[in-house]
Order: structure tokens, then sequence, then C-alpha cells
């Protein structure tokens, strides 16, 4: 079975089937969700399965049984339970889940988006609430962090820490990722991004298109001249900001 690293996220261990169709494992979420025990968490399991059947709804479709080989010790293999999940399952897991863990709260949120249109209206997500603005942002900043990623390793970025630190440098005011973490109070290795307001994303998702569109644009070939694009595009962006009102301004860069 694939090892799940720390700090993995719901995204992160998503899988999409031959038909285009995204799912979960169940042991995979175990782990995301903190549940070191399976049997703890597979009772979790049986009671979103009951409230799926509840509500009308055939639980063999949300909640399929499947076996899982894990490695041994000493080379030797064993089968294991396993369920793949739908959407609709995660998040009814989420829902039965220990509402004393914070990851749980995030679960709800994070599937009940998900749940919904991939792609909402103006409308629709001005009726969200914060959480929700949250994670829908924060979804939006992880893909165009990826295809960041891929257009900055083209221009010949190696040091990427160089290079993300470059864009946070120059939006916020000379601050490194390192530095926005302790000011947030922030845990070791636990991520800004999965700690910002659905405005302060919004801001960081505008620097990565543009610089990303910058690149592209003015065919940046150096790590050093993809650095210093970067870190312009942050500091236009954090210009922008500031002329629209200091206490807009306030709710992410300072606080």
């Amino acid at each position: 079975m694939q090892e799940i690293k720390e700090n993995q996220t719901f995204e992160d261990i998503k899988h999409i089937d031959e038909h285009g169709i995204e799912f979960w494992y169940a042991r995979e979420l175990q782990k995301v969700l903190e549940y070191t025990q399976w049997r703890r968490f597979e009772s979790v399991i049986k009671k979103a399965r009951i409230a799926c059947e509840n509500s009308g709804v055939s639980e063999l479709e949300h909640f399929a049984n499947v076996g899982k080989t894990i490695k041994m010790p000493k080379g030797a293999e064993k089968t294991v339970q396993d369920y793949k999940l739908t959407r609709y399952a995660c998040y009814l897991i989420a829902q039965n889940g220990d509402s004393r863990k914070k990851v749980i709260s995030l679960a709800q949120t994070y599937f009940a988006i998900q749940t919904r249109k991939q792609e909402i209206t103006e409308k629709e997500y001005s009726m969200l609430t914060e959480d929700e603005k949250r994670f829908y942002q924060r979804n939006l900043t992880r893909k165009g962090n990826y295809s960041l990623n891929q257009t900055a390793k083209k221009a010949g970025v190696k040091n990427f820490d160089k290079f993300h630190n470059a864009g946070y440098k120059g939006l916020y005011n000379g601050e490194t990722a390192d530095d926005i973490a302790k000011r947030k109070g922030l845990r070791y290795r636990e991520d800004i991004l999965d700690n910002m307001g659905s405005d302060e994303l919004i801001a960081n998702l505008f620097r990565i298109s543009q610089t990303e569109q910058r690149l592209k644009r003015d065919n940046v070939d150096t790590e050093k001249r993809a650095c210093d694009t970067h870190n312009k595009i942050g500091k236009i962006v954090r210009k922008a900001i500031k002329e629209a009102g200091r206490n807009y301004a306030r709710r992410f860069t300072y606080s």
C-alpha cells in the first residue's frame, strides 16, 4: 500500500479511475484524518454507511469493498480490508468523525465543497461561508502552484524554495515562507497556504498566475531571472493591495 506522507491533504490522496471519476481509499483517508487505529476508523465508516442508507441512497454505490496488499516484515505480504470511497462517502465519514479533531471540520468543509460543482458561478461563490471560500481558493491555489512549478522548471529553476521565497518576499515585504509561518504561529512543516483566509489566498493565486504568465511571455531561461520575476510580481500585487485600502491589506499581510 502506498505510504502516506506527513501533512498530505485530501486532494493529495485523491485517485482517478479509468472513467475519469475521482475516488479515495479509506486506509489513506484514515491517515489524513489522524486515526491511528483502523478498527476505530472502521466504526466511523459503519456509521457513515448507515447514514447513507438512511438518506435513501445505496451505500454499495459509495462504499465499495476492496482489498489492499501491504508489505510485512521479512518480505511477507498481507491482504487487508479497504474501501473505495466516493466524495459523498468521504463527506459522510467526515460528518460522523471525531468532532474534537480540527482536521475533521476541515474535511467536512472540503468534501462539502467537492460534492458541489467543481466550477461555481460568482453568485454561488458569494453565498459560500468564509471557510467554504477558503477551501475553494486553496484548491485553486494548489493547482496554480503546480502549474507554476512546471513552468519554472522549464525556465531553469532548480532551487524551488528559493524561487517561491522570492515571490513571498515581494508580496509580504521581505518575509520568507518561514517568516510568515512564524508570524502566524504555525507548527513545524505546517503549510502556510492552509492557514490563510480567502482574501489572502486570492492575492497569492494572483501572484502565482501572473508570475507564470510573465515567465512564459518573457521567455525566462535562468533561475535568477525567474526569481527576480517572481519577486517583482509579488511587489506589484502587494502595491495593488495597499492601494485598495489599508484595512484590506492588513487582513492578510499583517495578521
